[in-house]
């Protein structure tokens, strides 16, 4: 059952974002060469409560961690670890967090240090397929329509779409109603509701889409080897329109890139 929310809950859903924007923010200037991904996790899991929220992974289905962080050919959901990050790597943060009662839910891939033309062009890809979904996430609209416009940019770009896992709806539960596949068809799947709130998440691989999980339980890699990534923003249907509740002005800012690829997205600009 799709859960619609009040301007009020948006709002809500809003501040519980932005704990994970800031969080991505601070990790943005940690993240190099030499550093552990559980480093970065301890980092986080300090910062999001020193903001007055709860991490939001941490116990969720058993997880170990508040970040889940999946580096080059790990897809989602990969465990921190000691093991250094190193010139060359790419690593996809996942984080979320926990206040007012509701989810925040967001990732970005970092790059480390000197990444390869090939694995730039992936990135970059996949970070622009995010808004063409969400573009797509609209008043008359419907589930399939988001997924196809996904599947059709990646695909036709050379890259694989990932079938195993989705975007999903966010609220008061991490993970709501309806599933939001990044592949489908025109006009099939739930329709769009007025108040709706969903995390849009492309996970695009640069070789095959299949996946396999690993021993952990936990980390999804793909089956050849080569790199994935994966960009999320958590999105509500305002006026008709998607309006992203997340932002990457924090990481931009940290990274030293300037961007307007979100605010065709925002009532109201967020300041940095």
């Amino acid at each position: 059952m799709i859960i619609v929310k009040t301007k009020e809950e948006i709002e809500l859903m809003r501040q519980s974002a932005l704990v994970v924007s800031k969080t991505l923010g601070m990790l943005a200037k940690e993240i190099k060469p030499g550093v552990t991904t559980q480093q970065l996790d301890k980092l986080a899991e300090d910062f999001i409560r020193e903001q007055g929220a709860i991490p939001g992974f941490l116990g969720l289905y058993d997880c170990p961690s508040t970040l889940l962080c999946s580096v080059n050919e790990a897809v989602v959901h990969g465990l921190p670890t000691d093991t250094p990050l190193k010139d060359g790597d790419i690593v996809s943060v996942d984080c979320g967090a926990l206040m007012n009662d509701y989810y925040g839910d967001h990732a970005y891939t970092f790059e480390i240090g000197e990444v390869d033309e090939e694995t730039k062009r992936l990135i970059q890809t996949t970070k622009e397929s995010l808004y063409v979904g969400i573009r797509e996430f609209k008043n008359g609209n419907r589930v399939g329509d988001v997924g196809y416009a996904i599947q059709k940019y990646c695909e036709d770009r050379g890259y694989g779409v990932v079938r195993e896992l989705v975007g999903h709806g966010i609220g008061k539960k991490m993970h709501e109603d309806p599933e939001m596949p990044n592949y489908g068809k025109r006009g099939r799947g739930k329709k769009f509701l007025e108040g709706m709130t969903v995390a849009i998440e492309p996970m695009i691989n640069m070789g095959t889409h299949k996946v396999k999980q690993l021993k952990d339980g936990w980390t999804i890699v793909t089956q050849d080897g080569k790199p994935s990534v994966h960009f999320e923003h958590d999105v509500a249907l305002v006026n008709g329109k998607p309006e992203i509740l997340s932002t990457f002005k924090y990481v931009h800012e940290a990274l030293g890139i300037t961007s307007d690829e979100e605010d065709e997205f925002r009532a109201v600009p967020i300041e940095v």
